[in-house]
């Protein structure tokens, strides 16, 4: 396969996994801002919104504050906005034209017609809540579609594995970095652990990688902070979480290796950060530190798609 197919493929599944994991976020926000202000404190939750999906900085260089209309146009629309939802799709579309030889006609129909159908959002404006739950709902629909449209009618080759590898090198970076905003920067340093405040951030962190009901079936238990983070960090059996994250990297990269005739550094690398999780216990990471071990996980993953791009893709 011609490198520059692999790239296309590759951010193709980047870009909406991206926009999916935005629209997951402003809907996870609104929840919470939704409930009394005895409820959700003092913290600026559209605040804690940016810093989840990395744009604060890029956000108050055009904006004075983060409200409501100011993030959700930022993060669904905006043209300045590299990572808007319109952005992520218009670019998702891009690359699949480049490669439309190598997608099936399902992926195809699914991002084209995503869109079409995104032009005429942007048109219309999402003036009201229903019209902005739509439009949500129709981005992480277009998300299930054009994954399940990969997972069953891709034949099980290169085309496919490099697809699988943008997927989760971003599921993983948009987990972690869930995680670090909660712990390190979200939670107000006079709320203690367990009080309502922490209760509906983390059901809101829960909604946002829709893992709020396998929480209650692995643990049946009340929300509680540790088990969260064991949840998204170290359980394999959640789609979202680190380590399946990890799992599938490792099985995409050593296909990949198998069929192109060589392993490098990045099937090396991959298995030394699936090594680690698979021999982290929620008790070290707290015990050293979350925001640490998260901050390490996020440089890591960043370097690992800096070695798949030289690797692979360049």
């Amino acid at each position: 396969m011609l490198s520059r197919t692999a790239e296309n493929l590759y951010w193709l599944a980047r870009y909406v996994e991206r926009a999916e994991y935005l629209a997951r976020t402003i809907d996870a926000t609104l929840r919470v801002t939704a409930l009394p202000a005895a409820y959700i404190g003092k913290t600026n939750e559209w605040d804690s919104a940016l810093l989840t999906a990395g744009v604060a900085e890029s956000f108050y260089q055009t904006h004075e504050e983060a409200n409501e209309h100011n993030v959700v146009d930022y993060l669904s629309f905006s043209a300045d906005n590299p990572s808007s939802i319109r952005n992520c799709i218009e670019a998702a579309r891009l690359n699949s034209r480049s490669v439309r030889t190598a997608l099936t006609s399902e992926m195809w129909d699914t991002i084209n017609s995503a869109w079409i159908e995104l032009q005429e959002v942007w048109s219309k404006g999402t003036s009201t809540r229903e019209d902005l739950a739509k439009f949500l709902r129709f981005v992480q629909e277009t998300s299930l579609r054009f994954d399940g449209s990969a997972y069953r009618t891709m034949l099980r080759n290169d085309a496919y594995w490099f697809s699988r590898l943008g997927l989760h090198l971003e599921r993983a970076d948009n987990t972690a970095r869930i995680l670090d905003v909660k712990y390190h920067v979200l939670l107000p340093e006079e709320e203690h652990v367990g009080g309502p405040l922490d209760f509906y951030q983390w059901s809101s962190i829960l909604r946002s990688v829709s893992a709020l009901t396998a929480y209650h079936w692995v643990y049946r238990e009340t929300l509680k902070p540790w088990l969260v983070a064991d949840l998204l960090i170290l359980n394999g059996t959640l789609p979202r979480s680190l380590a399946s994250c990890y799992d599938n990297l490792v099985r995409n990269l050593d296909q990949i290796g198998v069929a192109y005739g060589r392993q490098g550094p990045a099937q090396r690398h991959a298995r030394g950060i699936r090594n680690r999780l698979e021999h982290s216990n929620m008790n070290d990471i707290f015990q050293h530190g979350v925001h640490e071990f998260i901050q390490e996980f996020i440089a890591d993953n960043s370097r690992l798609g800096e070695i798949i791009t030289k690797q692979y893709l360049i």
